[in-house]
């Protein structure tokens, strides 16, 4: 009996030192990594993703034919806004496209003192919502972000816009759809 007491105390003891030990040890902090890199500025457009489908603006700038409107894009400050999640429909002009507009055109709307007017032009060409090819109907009215509409013809199968841009090619992209056109289109005159 007394060895058993003897076992008793002594485990009693050993369970008595371990809680004083383990409530008596300072508290460990998890390992915070080091971020050598000062954090990114902006927004979603400064993300880094190599393996996801591309945004609007991301895809844009990956296309050789779409060089005017990338720097249209940067100059009116509205890489982040066609970034974000959308989902947006794009009517994309190609770099032919801004050439048939009149001389020194591009150059005149590139400057900061027209910044109003080029982004006006921009969101003529973005509408809220996907547009599919097969979404389009003779007749339909678009209504574009800058509060203005376009009309939608359909001519042996082909869209166009406001009669006078083609959609010659639709890419989707993971905010929206991107639909090339031949033309830019250019918002009614203010009253």
């Amino acid at each position: 009996m007394i060895f058993m007491k003897n076992i008793y105390l002594v485990l009693t003891l050993f369970v008595a030192f371990n809680i004083f030990s383990c409530s008596n040890e300072p508290e460990k902090q998890p390992e915070q990594a080091t971020n050598t890199q000062p954090p990114a500025s902006g927004g979603q457009e400064n993300v880094k993703d190599d393996e996801s489908q591309k945004d609007v603006v991301k895809a844009a700038m990956g296309s050789k034919d779409h060089t005017t409107l990338v720097a249209a894009i940067k100059q009116a400050d509205l890489v982040t806004t066609l970034s974000n999640a959308g989902p947006f429909t794009v009517f994309a002009p190609t770099n032919a496209a801004f050439d048939k507009l009149p001389a020194g055109t591009v150059d005149g709307l590139m400057k900061p003192e027209k910044k109003e007017a080029l982004t006006n032009i921009l969101e003529y060409h973005v509408t809220v919502g996907v547009l599919k090819p097969e979404s389009f109907a003779d007749g339909q009215s678009l209504g574009m972000v800058n509060g203005d509409n376009v009309k939608v013809t359909i001519k042996d199968g082909k869209v166009m816009l406001n009669n006078s841009a083609t959609i010659t090619a639709s890419i989707p992209v993971s905010n929206g759809i991107i639909h090339v056109v031949d033309a830019v289109l250019l918002p009614p005159e203010k009253k």
